[in-house]
Order: structure tokens, then C-alpha cells, then sequence
């Protein structure tokens, strides 16, 4: 499957910013499974300073800095994905949870190790026992592990309502365990939070989410967004995608741009300004099959 995907970012400012520093992630990964064919950042005005690298989890960024008054700011990412469809598990290959958590306590292979850092705590996921109470129907005493993450990513789906504006990038897991509602986002902080509590280890992934609008009526340019949802580490195996804002365990409509603890590590676009007063801030996404252009 192959994609094109369009990401913009526009700032206007109250009055001209002399000064402004941004962080950009943007380009996807290239996985087992994804591989980013094609990427162009195209900023204006045209930056003073450039330079791009990878962050600790292995995400790419671009950083720049513009150093002349400007009034706007533009950020668009201009991407081409090649998609494989997931290699799915069965429920009965994996270990029980008990076992899955174990084994992350114990083990020090490069790959157990790499996952273990994902069993703690991090800016917007704190674990809690409210949060493993939550988490405990789906995993009774030896419960397959996918088995009991399936049960959890439906029951978030089922139980919690989407609805946009009631939460902000702050809100915590906690806070949405008490709310019952809130964005992708928050489904996937949520979940974090509750796999961590029991000591399993999951991570957020950001991305984009092949979307379908209803029969009959043609695909709005620019009314995507980006999409967040959870991977989690399956030992002997290695890392699985779960959905919780959809229930459903991601095929081939998922588009990974970047991974790491939550949404703090992996904000699209983020940006420190001198000056400028007020603000405004447009953000549209266009994700489109290439086979269908």
C-alpha cells in the first residue's frame, strides 16, 4: 500500500516575531513493515538555521531557527509511505501477562532492555492503582498477555466517549480514567497507563490514520489529523499496535511517523517565540492512497 501524506502547520502572530526556535518530527520511521519513500520540508519564511538528527528514541527531527521579524510562520512536511500489512499474533502464542512482566524485570537482552525503559513513569503517564483496577478484568490470573491487551483496547473503545475540546496536551491518564471521554490522545495515554501499572511495558506512537468518508461523499483535502495509538512488547516476538480509539489492532491504515513514552517526547510541531502578543494556529493533514489519485 502506498500513501501520500501532506502536513501543514501555519502560525500568525499578532504582530511581527523577531525571533523563534522549533523542533520538528515529521519524517516517519522506516520499520520492518514502513518505508518512507519520499520526504520535503518546506518552511517559510526560509529558515536562518538548519539541522536535522535523531532524538533519543530514534524519531527523526528537524530544528531550526528564524532570526528576522515574520508575521507568519509555515510548516509543511510533504511525505510518501510504502506500507506492508502487520504480522499479526495469535492470543495462545504469547506468554501470560504475569509471565510477559517477569520477564521484563529479569531479563537484559538488548531488545528486553530497550522495552523495560517503557515500564515507568513519564510526563503525562503516572502510574496508579486506579489504573491497574481499571486494567484487572481484562487481565485475571493467567491471561495471555495479547489476549488481556485486546480486552483492554476494546473496553477503552466501548466505555470511553470521543470528544474533542475537553482535554488539553496536558491532561494526564488519570485525569482521563476519571473524565471517560477525550481524544486519541488521550485513549493512548490511558492505555500506557494501565499496562504500565501492571508492569508491562507499552509506548505511544504517533502518526497518521487512513481515513474513508461516507458513501457517496468525496474526501475533504486537508480534514485528516494526526492519530495516536499504543504499541505493546510482546516477549520473543517484540512490539504489537493496538488502537483504543477505534478498538481495532492497526493493519495496514496506520502510518508511524514517531514512537517514545507519551505525546511530550513526540509533539509534531513545537516552537519558542520572542514577542509575537497573540497567536493563531491552523493545522491540516491530508493522507491520500496513491493507487487512488
Amino acid at each position: 500500500m502506498k500513501y501520500h501524506v501532506t502536513h501543514t502547520t501555519e502560525y500568525s502572530y499578532g504582530e511581527a516575531v523577531p525571533l523563534c526556535h522549533n523542533i520538528v518530527r515529521l519524517r516517519p520511521r522506516t520499520t520492518d513493515r514502513q518505508t518512507c519513500t519520499r520526504h520535503e520540508l518546506i518552511i517559510t519564511p526560509e529558515p536562518a538555521l538548519w539541522r536535522e538528527h535523531k532524538d533519543y528514541f530514534g524519531n527523526h527531527m528537524a530544528v531550526f531557527s528564524l532570526q528576522e521579524p515574520h508575521a507568519a510562520l509555515s510548516v509543511m512536511a510533504i511525505t510518501e509511505l510504502e506500507l506492508s500489512d502487520a504480522c499479526l499474533m495469535t492470543d495462545r502464542a504469547t506468554l501470560s501477562w504475569e509471565q510477559a512482566a517477569q520477564v521484563l524485570r529479569s531479563q537484559r537482552d538488548p531488545a528486553t532492555l530497550d522495552a523495560f525503559q517503557y515500564t515507568f513513569d513519564s510526563p503525562h503517564v503516572h502510574r496508579s492503582a486506579d489504573l491497574a483496577a481499571f486494567a484487572t478484568p481484562s487481565f485475571t490470573p493467567g491471561t495471555p498477555l495479547l489476549e488481556g491487551v485486546k480486552s483492554l483496547n476494546q473496553r477503552i473503545f466501548d466505555e470511553f466517549d470521543f470528544v474533542p475540546g475537553v482535554t488539553s496536551v496536558t491532561t494526564t491518564a488519570t485525569d482521563v480514567l476519571h473524565l471517560k471521554r477525550g481524544v486519541c490522545q488521550d485513549f493512548a495515554h490511558l492505555m500506557i497507563g494501565c499496562l504500565r501499572s501492571l508492569g508491562l511495558a507499552a509506548r505511544y506512537v504517533s502518526g497518521y490514520l487512513d481515513t474513508h468518508p461516507p458513501p457517496g461523499m468525496p474526501k475533504l483535502v486537508g480534514a485528516d489529523a494526526s492519530h495516536a495509538w499504543v504499541s505493546v512488547f510482546v516477549p520473543d516476538f517484540g512490539w504489537v499496535d493496538f488502537d483504543p480509539t477505534n478498538g481495532i489492532v492497526p493493519e495496514n491504515q496506520h502510518l508511524t511517523v514517531a514512537w517514545a513514552r507519551d505525546y511530550d517526547d513526540v509533539g509534531p510541531v513545537r516552537g519558542v517565540i520572542l514577542g509575537g502578543q497573540s497567536h493563531w494556529l491552523r493545522v491540516a493533514v491530508d493522507v491520500r492512497r496513491i493507487d487512488d489519485a
